[in-house]
């Protein structure tokens, strides 16, 4: 919840300009619902694609406030972000309810970017691997192979978000592989090599070198970082 519709508008354009010699790579805007409708017109035609921040599990109805996989669909969305952590704390979205928002996003033909991660509790408790498969077979429950290329998985440990704290990549990259095991074992081998895993938690200049040198690390899924032009370009260009 940042920015105003002209801010983000003019942060758009920079992204574009920064994006042009990044063809290489998939860069995904997760938006506002209320900047969708100028961003889907900055980002036409360019490299950049649009996700919205959140979904509901009905089409329509009387649900104020909510907004459905159709609208978002029509307004020129391709993604939409479902299970972050901040859904799962701040409102209290349980798995189910998380899971009726997969199907229903999938089922609308919008590519699902799924987050899951532990608390600093759960850390510490050391049920980190049992929280993230929970949270997964939970997500997956009706999700047919054949829907799983719509589909992103993005590990993000609630205690690094917007805290600065950053999961070593070793330890990141240990979660990764949990991840892609409970795919393999969900459905096969095949389908959890082709998953694209990412990982997300106060990602940033300093840290995405490294993190990107592990081989179970696809991507970054970008918090702060991407509110600016100045934090967001090095992510962007890292490999070069």
């Amino acid at each position: 919840m940042n920015l105003t519709i002209s801010q983000a508008k003019e942060l758009a354009e920079k992204f574009n300009k920064e994006c042009e010699n990044n063809g290489d790579k998939e860069i995904i805007v997760f938006a506002s619902c209320l900047h969708i409708p100028d961003l889907v017109k900055v980002f036409d035609k360019t490299c950049v694609q649009l996700g919205g921040q959140n979904v509901y599990f009905e089409n329509s109805g009387a649900f104020t406030g909510e907004t459905s996989a159709f609208q978002l669909k029509e307004a020129g969305v391709s993604h939409v972000l479902v299970g972050h952590s901040e859904r799962r704390q701040y409102f209290r979205e349980d798995y189910e309810t998380i899971n009726r928002k997969v199907k229903n996003a999938l089922a609308t033909d919008l590519k699902v970017m799924l987050c899951v991660g532990e608390t600093l509790k759960d850390r510490e408790a050391e049920v980190t691997e049992a929280i993230v498969v929970d949270q997964l077979e939970s997500a997956f429950l009706g999700v047919h192979p054949e829907q799983l290329n719509d589909l992103y998985i993005a590990y993000e440990p609630v205690w690094a978000i917007g805290t600065g704290k950053t999961a070593t990549p070793e330890d990141a990259a240990h979660v990764h592989e949990i991840i892609r095991k409970t795919i393999a074992r969900i459905y096969n081998e095949d389908e959890a090599q082709k998953m694209r895993i990412l990982y997300g938690g106060s990602v940033n200049a300093k840290n995405i070198k490294e993190l990107m040198k592990k081989e179970q690390i696809d991507g970054a899924l970008v918090g702060g970082a991407s509110l600016t032009l100045e934090a967001f370009s090095p992510l962007i260009n890292y490999n070069k």
